[in-house]
């Protein structure tokens, strides 16, 4: 990927996170190599595409919406770096994103929501039901409030795992035992050998660096992927995020009239397997908020292993001399993907990071 003039670097994962960090490191200088069987696959793949810190805020974690405030800021060069370097439009969504609400408990939780944001000084904008039709006429009648957050953005995941895939070129497929200081362990029995290795392998770290696995677990998702047809109304132009009788659901657009649907969540270890309740979930919830989803082309439903963390931060530094971490991201892969390569980067040069590290 270089002339490797700063050393030699072994990325352990080509998901978002991976990719990103390989790209970056490529960039300045480093000799990188990827390693993963199947390169943009896995839970990025089957991302909401959501860059969305103040949606997804939660009080008690305010490390995390800075880590992700942070991380959004940086979105928007990342992705014209990132188009300038591989020939392709990475997807970046600007139009915002809209938080609505159902019934009593559902706007009770909204309205929460608003003011732990107040407190915090994040701009949102309370509207009734009526103003969110305005924006955003698909949605309907059972949507009694929202809440608009123009700064909370989108980005078609897989348009942008094409643009790092083309970015970072020729990856090596082999399949990973076991990661050291300086050492990839293949399952062949071969040992590569590094001045650094940078584990970014999503929820199956844990599994490659025995000191991990109780630290990063998978956490299961379902999404589904749906169009719209010529006889149905187009989706949300925002992503819509909603509460429905207690559950969470999320619609993210995409520019070619689809739709994405996500997320359910479960402690399933590392089953992958789409479950029918999950589909019907997904489909039952989205359909009280647009109506007109039922009559949708249905593309696809998948399901991914978010790497969990036990606080939700992801683990990004030093492990030991020789061996870097980025993992642990849960449901902010895509989000935290710029500040994550960033912090990797500041470690391989010896630099104080540009904003305090998580290990």
């Amino acid at each position: 990927m270089s002339s490797g003039a700063r050393g030699s670097v072994a990325v352990v994962g080509g998901g978002v996170i991976g990719l990103s960090v390989a790209w970056r490191a490529a960039s300045a200088g480093f000799a990188v190599t990827v390693f993963d069987p199947a390169p943009g696959a896995g839970a990025s793949a089957v991302a909401g595409g959501m860059l969305a810190p103040v949606t997804e805020a939660w009080p008690g974690e305010e490390t995390l919406l800075e880590l992700g405030s942070e991380s959004l800021r940086r979105w928007p060069g990342f992705a014209g770096e990132l188009a300038a370097a591989s020939g392709r439009d990475p997807g970046l969504r600007a139009e915002g994103t809209l938080v609505v609400a159902v019934d009593a408990a559902d706007r009770a939780e909204l309205t929460a929501l608003a003011e732990y944001l107040g407190t915090l000084g994040r701009d949102t904008e309370a509207l009734t039901g009526r103003q969110v039709r305005a924006l955003e006429p698909a949605l309907g009648p059972s949507v009694r409030s929202g809440l608009s957050v123009p700064g909370d953005l989108a980005v078609d995941n897989r348009m942008v795992l094409a643009a790092l895939l083309a970015a970072c070129g020729e990856i090596d497929r082999a399949e990973v035992a076991e990661v050291g200081p300086g050492t990839v362990r293949l399952t062949d029995g071969a040992t590569r050998g590094f001045d650094t290795v940078v584990l970014a392998a999503g929820a199956w770290s844990g599994r490659l660096y025995e000191p991990l696995r109780q630290v990063v677990r998978p956490v299961k998702g379902e999404i589904l992927r749906l169009r719209a047809t010529r006889f149905t109304v187009p989706p949300p132009t925002r992503t819509v995020r909603c509460s429905v009788q207690g559950n969470h659901v999320y619609l993210v657009p995409r520019d070619d009239g689809g739709l994405v649907v996500g997320a359910t969540q479960y402690e399933a270890g590392f089953d992958t397997v789409v479950t029918a309740g999950g589909v019907r979930n997904l489909l039952r919830w989205a359909e009280q908020v647009l109506p007109s989803i039922s009559e949708y082309e249905f593309v696809e439903c998948a399901a991914g292993l978010r790497p969990g963390s036990k606080d939700n931060l992801p683990l990004i530094g030093e492990l030991e001399p020789g061996l870097l971490v980025a993992t642990g991201h849960h449901r902010n892969g895509m989000l935290l993907a710029p500040i994550t390569a960033d912090l990797v980067l500041s470690c391989l040069l010896g630099e104080k990071p540009p904003t305090g590290g998580v290990l």
